[in-house]
């Protein structure tokens, strides 16, 4: 009679148990990783959406597009992108938000978000870019900012001064 056959069960639950401790370690680091390249998309896509409007401002200058829609119905983009941080995909759009007072041709101190859905509902809407509507916290701070609601990608964008942020539907802090 022999008498390895319980050793044989052992190794076979010691095998079991470090593949266990070893996914437990590995899921994590495999998240993280995930969501780090969501973060590099989220960067990609949204500067493509300022190279779009760049190029809107070449072919009619001082003339922007009212909708992300336009951008691919002039093919100033290759296709429109969704927001990588949400599961609808769908984008806030950056609008520039004027002082009273305030000069056209000045740089933006202020900007209005708007849930892309909403555009048909604002009066002559001026897109100056996108910024995601997920307002988890980032791995990666992004002009300093820490939250992808906070990533703004737009036109005429000066890392330097950042402009105050006001999201439609919101009273202003």
């Amino acid at each position: 009679m022999r008498t390895d056959h319980g050793y044989v069960l052992i190794i076979l639950m010691m095998v079991v148990l470090v593949l266990t401790i070893g996914l437990t370690v590995a899921l994590p680091v495999l998240e993280t990783e995930l969501v780090r390249e969501k973060e590099a998309e989220l960067i990609f896509r949204g500067r493509q959406y300022v190279e779009a409007i760049r190029l809107s401002q070449m072919k009619t200058p001082g003339r922007f597009p009212s909708s992300l829609k336009e951008l691919e119905e002039n093919k100033l983009i290759r296709k429109l992108y969704k927001d990588p941080m949400t599961a609808s995909g769908e984008w806030n759009v950056v609008l520039p938000m004027e002082e009273p007072g305030q000069a056209g041709g000045e740089s933006v101190q202020k900007v209005l978000v708007v849930p892309e859905s909403a555009l048909p509902s604002i009066k002559n809407p001026v897109v100056l870019g996108v910024v995601s509507s997920s307002t988890k916290k980032s791995f990666k701070l992004y002009y300093d900012q820490d939250s992808y609601d906070k990533w703004l990608f737009y036109y005429g964008q000066d890392p330097e001064k950042l402009p105050q942020i006001v999201t439609y539907g919101r009273e202003e802090e």
